[in-house]
């Protein structure tokens, strides 16, 4: 038996047809139609958040889905829904390394590698996201 919207939550509803041998239910509260709870997969707040942070610092919906192996179309669905706006600033563009914990302290040895425009190091799971913004050679 359903007993919430899985629109809105509410226990509002009444019955509104059979479809495929199953009743059809619609919510009083917000006006959806549906026949069964939602079940569909729920991936974790981490990569969620982090998807929409990675998006933050200059990623491609592509390069977040070859990093994190979830759907651009899901990273494209959070920003729409959280409505992640990225600052415009066209003399950077990011670039990425996936370093683990022992290259990345080599890399920061380097004092090359201090010199020049912003870093953010991020986690990914067992390893690090060194982001790095470089000026447009003119």
């Amino acid at each position: 038996m359903i007993k919430n919207c899985p629109n809105c939550n509410s226990e509002d509803r009444i019955k509104s047809g059979v479809v495929g041998k199953r009743q059809r239910y619609k919510c009083k509260s917000c006006g959806y139609f549906f026949t069964v709870n939602k079940i569909g997969k729920k991936i974790d707040d981490y990569y969620v958040n982090k998807s929409l942070q990675l998006y933050l610092e200059g990623l491609t919906y592509r390069e977040i889905e070859r990093i994190l192996g979830i759907s651009h179309v899901s990273i494209m669905n959070w920003v729409k829904k959280y409505n992640i706006k990225r600052p415009n600033n066209s003399n950077y563009h990011p670039t990425y390394k996936i370093l683990n914990a022992k290259e990345l302290s080599v890399y920061f040895t380097n004092p090359e590698n201090l010199k020049g425009a912003g870093v953010v190091i991020t986690e990914l799971g067992d390893k690090f996201m060194l982001i790095k913004w470089e000026r447009f050679k003119d």
